[in-house]
């Protein structure tokens, strides 16, 4: 049997980087538990800020990676049957994580259950907390009889039970998983009030997101944790890359679509947002981190180094962490425009200029802390199920 070895030196760092972030978030999570709202930049008008763009975000991620996994147990495409587990934990874990992000957002976090005893089903809302519920227990089900087998000896006629119950599981969960995510895309599109999100294209690009984020995230975990790096792994990463390539591209095109036709004429409110976005005070988030990093340097790597481990390792995190500026910038342009003209300049405080009736955004340290906090426990999770679940094998002959 061979061990994984790892440099000492790079593990210890990882942990202090990891003590770091969770005492940053820890305080941050203290805080709102302890002040609330209070310390958040977000106002009057602008009630949605970080915390709803990483609620969306992490969904994202939760629904691309069960997509993958539904991959290997509904479709059988068996070279990328190692990693089905490892799938649907990152994904019970993002959800997790997407569910704690926007429980901090709530002004009151113990009403949380209301939606349960007294739903509105004419809410988009209430229909998509009710998905989410019926999402995660169904992960929660995939998971026991994935990784039952490697837990206790079955039969193999038990075996071939459980292979058949997590297929009509992940049969059931693919359109669940579609419907979940792109209701998170039709809760913006119907909000009529807000051009900038009033679009039916809008379930469509959350459902691309998904896939290209959550499979970009699963793409560098197999290039990070997978025990054994031969050349079915290289074949294996090989193949997601250019999964991931493909799905950047569409993507991009469906982008395109999404901000040349409002702006091919250059008038109405939401060209004026979307050149805020371009060429605004943020025009960086756009154009390094979303344009840079998270398409041109990943295109190119995927592309022409495809064959390269490290490459496509690179390449695929990079898009994965990148595109939340793609999240940041869909959730805080649509909220920083006035429903009536003039509204910006109805109330003036000559005495506090920096009121809180403004239609300025941008986020405090206070929400940055509590996001990573948030990050922090995931890792945790993550770092949990893989030491002492059989997710992948950890040593291999």
């Amino acid at each position: 049997m061979v061990q994984v070895r790892r440099n000492p030196l790079w593990v210890g760092f990882l942990w202090v980087a990891f003590i770091a972030l969770a005492l940053f978030g820890g305080v941050g999570i203290a805080e709102r538990f302890l002040t609330g709202h209070r310390l958040a930049a977000y106002g009057s008008y602008v009630p949605w800020g970080l915390w709803v763009a990483a609620y969306i975000y992490f969904i994202g991620l939760s629904a691309g990676a069960f997509l993958l996994s539904s991959l290997v147990y509904v479709f059988g495409v068996h070279r990328l049957e190692k990693i089905g587990k490892l799938a649907l934990y990152v994904a019970a874990i993002t959800l997790v994580m997407a569910l704690m992000t926007i429980w901090f957002d709530l002004g009151h976090l113990e009403r949380f259950y209301y939606v349960f005893l007294r739903p509105q089903f004419h809410s988009m809302m209430a229909w998509m907390v009710w998905l989410y519920t019926a999402y995660f227990l169904l992960l929660l089900g995939e998971l026991f009889f994935a990784v039952r087998r490697d837990l206790v000896r079955l039969s193999p006629e038990a075996v071939e039970r459980d292979n058949r119950i997590l297929r009509i599981l992940g049969t059931i969960g693919v359109p669940l998983a579609i419907a979940f995510h792109g209701g998170v895309g039709a809760l913006f599109g119907t909000v009529v009030a807000r051009e900038y999100w009033h679009s039916p294209i809008y379930p469509i690009l959350f459902l691309t997101g998904a896939l290209v984020s959550g499979g970009a995230l699963m793409t560098f975990l197999v290039a990070w944790v997978y025990p054994k790096k031969d050349e079915e792994w290289r074949g294996m990463l090989q193949f997601l890359g250019r999964i991931v390539l493909g799905l950047v591209l569409f993507d991009l095109l469906l982008e395109w679509a999404e901000y040349s036709i409002p702006m091919w004429y250059g008038v109405g409110s939401e060209y004026k947002l979307l050149t805020y976005v371009l060429f605004g005070p943020y025009w960086y988030v756009y154009w390094i981190f979303h344009v840079l990093l998270g398409v041109a340097i990943p295109v190119w790597l995927l592309a022409t180094r495809s064959s390269s481990p490290r490459a496509v390792a690179l390449a695929s995190i990079l898009v994965a962490v990148t595109f939340f500026a793609v999240r940041l910038n869909l959730v805080i342009p649509g909220l920083i425009t006035p429903e009536l003209r003039g509204l910006e300049r109805s109330y003036q405080d000559p005495i506090a200029p920096f009121n809180r009736l403004s239609y300025a955004y941008f986020p405090s340290l206070f929400e940055w802390q509590v996001l990573a906090g948030v990050v922090a426990i995931g890792i945790a999770l993550f770092y949990l199920g893989y030491r002492y679940l059989p997710l992948i094998k950890k040593e291999v002959a």
